[in-house]
């Protein structure tokens, strides 16, 4: 596709776009809710299909809402009310850790920078980037699988990981697409622009995907 059509692009996916098709944290932060609560439901997030993402952050939250509420409920616990998120205990110890830093460093309060969100361990450019837009409405840009490969697949960029691929954005996407970026296109690529066999028939962009490295759609 040629760089300039990504206007049109971002535009017809954003008319296609569904609420129920939308990640659980982008409907998080349009509910106003906390940075905190959209920090911790992203942590949860990670691996983990959306409806079962929504339920336990419901539940932990039912328990805890601030970091120090957080660190008074038992790793054993936590694991149990978050289950079955993937890789839950892991993800017990994460919060727990965060909680702790986010206490010490950051008095209580979810950065806003993401510099300062990378600093602490357990956290990655795609939860930064989410929470940075997410919570607080600054230009950033979250690039997370469906980002990686629709980005890649139109031929809007040319990279091999999403790394790359945000750099790349941020070199050549219209700053006014940042935030909503990634809301339109997991929801494309969750409906329509699928990993394997994406259905090109139905694509209401078809006409303006480069379509790479795809050898099989319906």
């Amino acid at each position: 596709m040629k760089d300039n059509q990504i206007n049109i692009v971002i535009k017809i996916l954003k008319k296609e776009l569904e609420v129920g098709t939308m990640p659980i944290v982008s409907h998080l932060a349009e509910d106003q809710r906390d940075p905190f609560v959209i920090f911790i439901s992203t942590l949860l997030s990670l691996r983990t299909k959306d409806e079962v993402t929504a339920v336990a952050t419901e539940r932990l939250f039912e328990f805890a809402s601030t970091p120090e509420e957080m660190l008074k409920v038992p790793l054993d616990k936590i694991a149990k009310i978050i289950y079955p998120v993937g890789f839950y205990r892991v993800k017990a110890r994460t919060i727990h850790h965060v909680c702790r830093e986010l206490i010490k460093r950051f008095v209580s309060r979810v950065p806003d920078d993401i510099d300062d969100l990378l600093s602490i361990k357990g956290v990655g450019r795609k939860t930064a980037n989410l929470v940075v837009s997410l919570a607080y409405g600054k230009d950033a840009i979250c690039v997370d699988t469906h980002v990686h490969r629709i980005s890649n697949r139109l031929g809007y960029v040319k990279t091999k990981t999403p790394d790359e691929t945000e750099f790349a954005l941020r070199d050549k996407l219209p700053r006014r697409y940042w935030i909503i970026y990634n809301t339109i296109l997991v929801a494309f690529g969750r409906q329509t622009c699928k990993p394997v066999s994406p259905l090109c028939s139905q694509c209401p962009v078809n006409k303006y995907c480069d379509r790479v490295g795809v050898t099989l759609s319906r």
